[in-house]
């Protein structure tokens, strides 16, 4: 009985680690999906440690003032919807946009379920990082969302050194970690339609932001957390804020809530 207690206990063990694996059979998916269509903007593969490619998309703009990470919310992909607007609408405001693939778990997978895929999401906001750099960046930010943000926040607090500039978390999904550790200034943006967990917390985020000098708090009124029929509205946001961190001459014109 007691072995196969222990047996039963290993299949246990080896079932929960194969689940926190990312999934990259779903990853494929996605990029078969995506990349036939893409239309503006080059498809470039990013190669991780383990040997993986992750997909990416290189927007370009014209006289780029900086470059921004579009990091994705929980499941989806480089160019869904909300962050395609963001990748192609950067670009055309004057920001060169990589945005990247992070880890995808099942559909069915909640939040907590990507906590150990983190660290994989940590190396791949490295990597983007260092693309652009290599590019010849060395103004570049962090434009994330839901839980792409929480991803950029450990990427944030745990990397030993950054080139990371400005961090704006758009509809963050839970608290912030450990920002005494984050010296970059941040701008928190989410609608007044977002999800009540992402607006609950809104107070204590803005407490602990205002402590870094230069960071906001934003409030996009009438939109949702994925701020359908309000992109230009929150592109505008986000582009004051990097021309404030950015640009010479200019101050951020963002209204705090």
């Amino acid at each position: 009985m007691r072995l196969f207690a222990g047996f039963f206990l290993a299949v246990l063990l080896m079932a929960t680690v194969h689940a926190q694996q990312p999934d990259y059979e779903r990853e494929k998916r996605w990029s078969d999906q995506i990349v036939p269509a893409v239309l503006v903007g080059d498809v470039v593969w990013i190669k991780q440690k383990s040997g993986h490619d992750f997909l990416a998309i290189y927007t370009q703009a014209e006289k780029p003032r900086g470059a921004v990470i579009i990091g994705h919310g929980r499941g989806w992909n480089p160019d869904f919807e909300l962050y395609g607007a963001l990748r192609v609408k950067l670009a055309e405001q004057g920001y060169t946009t990589l945005a990247i693939q992070l880890p995808v778990l099942g559909p069915g997978a909640k939040v907590g379920d990507y906590l150990p895929t983190y660290p994989d999401a940590e190396e791949r906001y490295s990597l983007a990082a260092k693309f652009l750099q290599d590019k010849g960046f060395d103004k570049i930010a962090i434009v994330s969302h839901s839980l792409g943000a929480a991803m950029a926040n450990q990427y944030l607090i745990h990397a030993n050194s950054t080139p990371i500039k400005a961090w704006v978390f758009i509809g963050i999904i839970n608290g912030l970690e450990e920002m005494f550790r984050i010296k970059i200034p941040v701008l928190d943006v989410f609608g007044s339609k977002d999800w009540e967990i992402t607006q609950v917390g809104a107070y204590e985020r803005r407490k602990q932001i205002l402590k870094v000098p230069g960071s906001d708090q934003v409030v996009v009124p009438d939109a949702q957390h994925f701020f359908e029929g309000r992109e230009d509205d929150l592109v505008k946001v986000v582009v004051e804020f990097l021309d404030g961190r950015f640009v010479a001459g200019k101050s951020a014109t963002t209204s705090s809530k």
